[in-house]
């Protein structure tokens, strides 16, 4: 449908879908995707560009430093500039907060969401599982020899990477 195109702004793309009397959505297949997306790599553009791919509008979910520190995680970046660096990216539409592991469910209802996509590291996990009965899941294949771990430890050790 064209809808990934920097003239279109993001609230025009969002209102491009039309809500039916059943409350379903028509027109755009909205896929979602949950990540902190720090240190950026080519591993997260292939994620978002393959996630991009099933569907015609892309949501990231992006998780707030709040809801990283609960998790006993802490960002190189804030969320402010995290979110910035995702919104430049050709293959995302809309990037929202994500607060708290309890909001997927309204997540994939408010958004209409049709596909919910994420690593395959989280294959099986009660986190996503329970979303097949709102949505299809998708997990896949992390890129290969990447991540942010591997970034992280590499910068530690003076490592070049590989």
């Amino acid at each position: 449908m064209g809808y990934r195109n920097d003239a279109i702004d993001t609230e025009a793309k969002a209102s491009a879908t039309e809500v039916s009397s059943d409350g379903s959505y028509k027109g755009l297949r909205r896929v979602l995707t949950y990540g902190t997306f720090d240190l950026f790599h080519f591993g997260h553009i292939r994620l978002l560009r393959r996630a991009a791919q099933l569907g015609d509008y892309l949501v990231v979910a992006l998780s707030t430093d709040e809801f990283n520190a609960g998790k006993g995680k802490k960002s190189f970046y804030d969320y402010a500039t995290r979110k910035e660096m995702l919104e430049a990216i050709r293959y995302v539409d809309l990037v929202i907060p994500e607060n708290c592991w309890e909001q997927k469910i309204d997540d994939v209802k408010r958004y209409g969401i049709d596909v919910v996509v994420m690593g395959g590291d989280w294959a099986g996990s009660d986190r996503f599982e329970h979303l097949k009965e709102y949505c299809d899941v998708v997990y896949l294949d992390r890129t290969p020899g990447i991540s942010t771990s591997q970034v992280k430890q590499h910068l530690k050790t003076g490592k070049d990477a590989q």
